[in-house]
């Protein structure tokens, strides 16, 4: 496996890739599945996608399945290159105090109005309206096991919720060019500390034991750490 070797050219740069490269260069040591493997490097191939230039990710925490993922920057610059982009205008959704919901351009918000979602707006020449996305923030917004949001959503709500509306709507706009590529601000979060308890087991009674040697042992059940293995 370690011996495959994909090659495809962006421009006029070779790219090679193999499962090795992508363990040392790109897993930071994570080994990687032969399915995980050929479904980066054909994303790459027919996106043209550089990954040593952070246009691609494949991310991969011990034995869960590999997450692949298009970098946010890759995505706007692709659809800015096409030759019908038009335009784009992206922000939130609030509401304020009187209970009242308004669209607002960026980001900006008051400490006492509430971030209910977001918008964007991607226009091209050829078509006579814009692509329109509203997504709800509760919807979108990634949280730990324990219902918590993680840390860049529970800090920069605002702008992680305005990326993902303006993602879909780039996406929806040039499909034709930009299926398939979900960026990093829609990956599925990866526990890395998760636990699993080992279930308790009740003692059988041993038909082979006489009743006076009968005697029950009770094990200690540990917390199994999978970031440990």
């Amino acid at each position: 496996m370690n011996d495959l070797v994909v090659k495809f050219n962006i421009g006029d740069e070779e790219i090679k890739l193999s499962p090795r490269i992508v363990k040392e260069y790109l897993t930071n040591g994570q080994e990687v599945t032969m399915a995980e493997f050929k479904m980066f490097t054909e994303l790459c191939k027919a996106r043209k996608l550089n990954p040593f230039l952070k246009e691609a990710y494949i991310i991969k925490y011990g034995t869960n399945p590999a997450q692949i993922v298009v970098g946010k920057d890759a995505i706007l610059k692709r659809a800015i290159s096409h030759p019908q982009f038009d335009g784009r205008e992206q922000g939130i959704i609030v509401q304020k105090q009187d209970g009242t919901i308004e669209e607002r351009m960026g980001t900006f918000k008051l400490p006492e109005e509430r971030l209910v979602g977001g918008w964007a707006k991607v226009y091209r020449k050829d078509w006579k309206y814009p692509t329109y996305i509203t997504v709800s923030f509760d919807e979108v917004a990634q949280r730990k096991g324990n219902g918590q949001l993680n840390h860049n959503w529970a800090t920069k709500g605002a702008t992680m919720v305005e990326k993902v509306a303006l993602m879909r709507a780039l996406r929806e706009s040039f499909i034709e060019d930009l299926a398939g590529m979900n960026d990093e601000i829609e990956a599925t979060p990866i526990e890395q500390n998760r636990t699993v308890e080992t279930p308790i087991v009740e003692p059988q009674d041993d038909p082979f034991l006489k009743p006076q040697d009968e005697e029950v042992q009770e094990a200690e059940v540990e917390e199994v750490d999978f970031e440990s293995l």
